[in-house]
């Protein structure tokens, strides 16, 4: 389903780890959505804050998707769970959206599967990143 490469920052990879561990309750399987951020965590390229390019999606980045099919539009930001507020447009990582984003630059298309099927999703621009910003 993800096939680009994707870089995370050693922060962000050190923190969702640390997600990980404390959300998984010990002696059973981990819930989808946290073995799905696993799975893209052990995929990952990780690399030092200050040398993640500008347009790429990481934890409280703001950004601009665009579904293929429809053409619908949103605008997020990516948050760890306890900052997640749907209203304000505030994704959780452990979102199904949230999970597949992170780590994927302006440009790139992947497909993220849905309750309703497959979305083939286009990230159209970052609008904000912390580490381009100083404020990592």
């Amino acid at each position: 389903m993800y096939n680009h490469t994707i870089h995370i920052t050693q922060a962000d990879a050190a923190k969702l780890r640390d997600l990980i561990r404390d959300t998984h309750i010990p002696g059973e399987a981990l819930n989808p959505h946290l073995a799905a951020l696993n799975a893209e965590l052990d995929r990952a390229v990780i690399i030092d804050s200050r040398e993640i390019p500008a347009d790429v999606i990481t934890m409280n980045s703001q950004a601009h998707l665009e579904d293929m099919e429809t053409g619908e539009e949103m605008h997020f930001s990516l948050v760890f769970p306890e900052s997640a507020d749907s209203q304000q447009g505030k994704i959780s990582i452990l979102a199904p959206v949230g999970t597949a984003t992170l780590g994927y630059r302006a440009g790139d298309v992947f497909e993220m599967q849905t309750p309703g099927g497959v979305r083939k999703l286009k990230i159209v621009r970052v609008l904000y990143q912390p580490e381009a910003s100083g404020d990592e």
